[in-house]
């Protein structure tokens, strides 16, 4: 929240003014009909702010004179009533209100009868339909979003909560009924505030506006300048402006800009010095270390083992004989020419005159000494029989 609200002084005059031109202009585009009904337009202000904010809020805000007729109706959901039916609670919450001298209200729903027969989403538009506002118990408001559904908020008819148990019960009903919120979202810089009805008169309809502009100035949670620019309209007509901020906000709004990002600034370079001494103190505590391992320790000499000396004497063993040839080639016997053909490059004669050796047999198959027949065989072709000793059987 500001520090120091903004001090917002509307002109009364040209606040007065602006309600009567609406008025009239409301009454030239009535109709007989409209008239016989009583049917009354509402007028609301629409706020445009200097910057979006940065959280969403809602406000309440009482106004003198109240903005709702004796027609209106209103619907109160109530708690769950333990050891009591639905129709029960119904009854106790009705009685209660009768009590306390309460009016206003023409309908007290349990939180049970809302969840059971108030399920489909035709009902729910019947119900949103049929009341032009909805209060609820504070102790089971943040149970009922998930059950009214969407088109309550769209059509800004949200439940506003009531502490029932207030000793004030029917001075703080009233109040909520006859006065007004205002809703603030972080999405943009306007915002609109029902404060009248067209059947009120010019001066109740000022006063509310006063109220109205007052009460928001101080309840909302941004910094700096406010307030650019506030209209006044109905649901079918131009807006109005009844105040204009100056523009010297302008360089206010560029001084606070410059004074933000030079805390940033200034934030960035604590940041970074401390970051750098950290650096500096890392470094010379390595350095400190370095300089601790750099001292030289006293280390007792060792003289030299049998063993090294053999390695060197085998390594020394290991080196290559010298080159009897002196790196060089032997000589070649034939003076690098080719040994000469005894033949003198001719093939040696064949002695058969290529012709081939004759056959002894002249073609034909050396005789079988058998006759073609097999030998015959001594054994009779029956085997011979394996014969054990006696001394075997014995052994056995």
């Amino acid at each position: 929240m500001a520090d120091k609200p903004e001090e917002l002084a509307l002109d009364r005059v040209q606040v007065k003014k602006a309600v009567q031109a609406l008025l009239a202009f409301l009454k030239t585009k009535s109709t007989p009909d409209s008239l016989l009904l009583d049917e009354s337009q509402h007028l609301s202000l629409l706020f445009t702010l200097w910057k979006i904010p940065k959280q969403a809020q809602t406000i309440r805000i009482p106004l003198p004179h109240g903005i709702r007729t004796d027609t209106d109706e209103v619907c109160l959901f109530t708690r769950d009533e333990p050891n009591m039916t639905p129709d029960q609670t119904q009854r106790f919450y009705k009685k209660l209100l009768a009590e306390r001298g309460v009016k206003n209200v023409t309908e007290v729903i349990p939180y049970k009868t809302l969840k059971t027969e108030y399920k489909p989403f035709e009902a729910k538009r019947r119900l949103l339909g049929n009341f032009d506002m909805f209060l609820s118990d504070d102790r089971v408001r943040r149970l009922l979003s998930s059950h009214i559904g969407k088109h309550f908020y769209e059509r800004k008819k949200e439940p506003l909560s009531v502490n029932l148990r207030s000793k004030k019960l029917a001075l703080d009903i009233q109040r909520t009924i006859q006065g007004t919120t205002i809703s603030i979202s972080k999405k943009g810089c306007c915002c609109m505030a029902r404060v009248a009805h067209s059947g009120m008169a010019a001066d109740e309809i000022a006063e509310n506006i006063d109220s109205a502009v007052s009460t928001i100035v101080t309840k909302l949670r941004v910094k700096g300048p406010l307030i650019k620019i506030i209209h006044l309209k109905s649901q079918s007509s131009v807006a109005l402006p009844i105040y204009t901020s100056n523009m010297n906000h302008l360089t206010l709004l560029e001084e606070t800009k410059k004074q933000a990002h030079a805390a940033k600034d200034a934030k960035r370079t604590a940041s970074k010095l401390k970051s750098a001494k950290k650096e500096q103190k890392s470094t010379e505590k390595n350095t400190g270390a370095e300089v601790e391992e750099e001292i030289p320790q006293l280390v007792p000499i060792v003289p030299p083992s049998k063993k090294a000396k053999l390695e060197k004497q085998t390594k020394k063993g290991l080196e290559k004989a010298p080159n009897p040839t002196g790196g060089k080639k032997a000589p070649n016997p034939t003076g690098g020419k080719k040994a000469p053909n005894p033949t003198g490059g001719k093939k040696a004669p064949n002695p058969t005159g290529g012709k081939k050796a004759p056959n002894p047999t002249g073609g034909k198959k050396a005789p079988n000494p058998t006759g073609g027949k097999k030998a015959p065989n001594p054994t009779g072709g029956k085997k011979a029989m394996k014969r054990k000793s006696k001394r075997t059987k014995k052994a056995a």
